[in-house]
C-alpha cells in the first residue's frame, strides 16, 4: 500500500510538472514578429456549437461576396468594386460607421451562404476562414489574445412565438489575459456584454478552454447553462428560464484556429500586422456594420410584438474586430457603471 500510494504521488507530480512546463514561458513568449506567439496557440479556445444550429462558421471574406455596401439603404456611390479584405476600410470615407454591407439576397429565402461551413471530425472549418486572432503585447509580460468567431446569420431567440433580433452577420469572441506566457483570466462574450473566469476554474480540453455556443445567437458561454439554457432577460444574469433563453450543448465540436487569421495589434498606432506577412490587413480597419441595417416598419420582412421596438424580428448587423475594446484596461470590455468581476468559480 506503501509503495502504491509513492507510485501515485509520483504519478501525480510527473503530471503536474509536464502541465507547468508547457504553460511556462519560453524565448518564443516574448515579442514576435516572425510568429504568433506558441502560449497564444496551445491555450487558444475550443467552441462547442450546438446540435440544432443550423447556422455554422463562416468565411469572413466571402460575406463581401454576397453583401453591397449601402447607407439609409441605398448603394454606396464609388465603393470599390469588388468589394475584398484588402480594399474594404476604402469604406470609411464613404460613410463611416453608417456603411452597412447588405445582403445581395433576400434572408428570408434562406439563401444557402448565411448556412456557413460545419467543421469537420477535426474541427475545422475546410474553405472558411471563420476566425481571427489578434495579439495585444501590452509589455512587461502582460499580453491579450482576442479569438474573434464570425458566422453570417445571427438566428434571435423565440419569444411569444416571433423570432427577435435575426441579423446579417455576426462577430463573437473570446479574450484570454496572459502574464508571461500563463493565462490569467478568460473573457466569453453573450449578445451585449458577457462573463469573465479565472481560467483555472473553466472547462477545458488538454489546455485549451472549452466554450459553448448558443443556438442561433452563437452568444459564447463557459457552460452549456443550466439544462442547457441560459435565459439572458436581465443583462449580465444567466437564469434557469424565462422569456428569452439561449440553448447550449455539445454538438459539433469546432476548433476556430484550426483555419484562421492571426495578427499583432498595436494600440499607440491602432495597427494591425499579420503574422505571415501576407493575409490582408485592410478589412480590420473597417468601421462600418457587418450586415443589413435594421428593416423599417414598413418593410414586409419586419415584425415586431405588439409594435414594440426592442421586439423587432430584423435589427442592424454588428460592428467587426475593430470595435471590440482591442486596448482594454482589464479582462471585461468597458461599460458604463460596471466594473469588472472575474469569477473564480465556473458557473452558468
Amino acid at each position: 500500500m506503501q509503495v502504491e500510494s509513492h507510485l501515485l504521488a509520483l504519478l501525480v507530480t510527473s503530471t503536474s510538472f509536464q502541465l507547468l512546463t508547457a504553460a511556462l514561458p519560453t524565448d518564443n513568449h516574448k515579442r514576435q514578429a516572425a510568429g504568433v506567439p506558441s502560449y497564444v496557440l496551445s491555450y487558444a479556445p475550443k467552441i462547442w456549437l450546438q446540435s440544432q444550429d443550423p447556422y455554422f462558421p463562416s468565411d469572413i471574406g466571402a460575406q463581401l461576396v454576397h453583401t453591397k455596401p449601402e447607407v439609409n439603404f441605398n448603394v454606396v456611390n464609388g465603393a470599390p468594386n469588388p468589394l475584398t479584405l484588402d480594399n474594404l476600410a476604402s469604406l470609411n470615407n464613404l460613410g463611416g460607421s453608417k456603411v452597412y454591407l447588405t445582403s445581395v439576397d433576400d434572408v428570408t429565402q434562406s439563401p444557402a451562404w448565411l448556412k456557413g461551413v460545419k467543421p469537420d471530425s477535426n474541427g475545422k472549418t475546410n474553405g472558411a476562414k471563420s476566425c481571427t486572432v489578434i495579439v495585444n503585447d501590452h509589455g512587461s509580460g502582460n499580453v491579450d489574445a482576442y479569438y474573434l468567431y464570425f458566422y453570417a446569420f445571427n438566428q434571435g431567440n423565440t419569444v411569444l412565438g416571433q423570432e427577435i433580433g435575426d441579423h446579417v452577420g455576426d462577430w463573437e469572441h473570446n479574450m484570454i489575459r496572459f502574464k508571461n506566457g500563463i493565462p490569467q483570466s478568460i473573457w466569453y462574450s453573450q449578445h451585449s456584454y458577457g462573463e469573465a473566469f479565472t481560467y483555472s476554474c473553466v472547462e477545458k480540453q488538454g489546455l485549451r478552454p472549452v466554450g459553448y455556443s448558443a443556438k442561433g445567437s452563437h452568444a459564447t458561454y463557459a457552460t452549456t447553462g443550466y439544462c442547457d439554457t441560459h435565459d439572458h432577460t436581465i443583462p449580465g444574469l444567466n437564469l434557469p428560464a424565462g422569456p428569452i433563453e439561449d440553448h447550449c450543448d455539445q454538438g459539433t465540436l469546432w476548433d476556430p484556429i484550426a483555419n484562421a487569421y492571426f495578427y499583432s495589434y498595436d494600440a499607440p498606432s491602432n495597427s494591425f500586422k499579420a503574422y505571415d506577412g501576407t493575409s490582408p490587413t485592410n478589412w480590420l480597419q473597417y468601421v462600418g456594420e457587418w450586415g443589413d441595417q435594421q428593416y423599417p416598419d414598413s418593410d414586409r420582412r419586419q415584425k415586431k410584438i405588439f409594435g414594440i421596438a426592442v421586439t423587432a424580428k430584423y435589427t442592424s448587423g454588428p460592428t467587426g474586430p475593430k470595435d471590440k475594446s482591442l486596448n482594454r484596461a482589464d479582462v471585461c470590455p468597458p461599460r458604463d457603471n460596471t466594473a469588472c468581476f472575474v469569477s473564480p468559480i465556473l458557473r452558468p
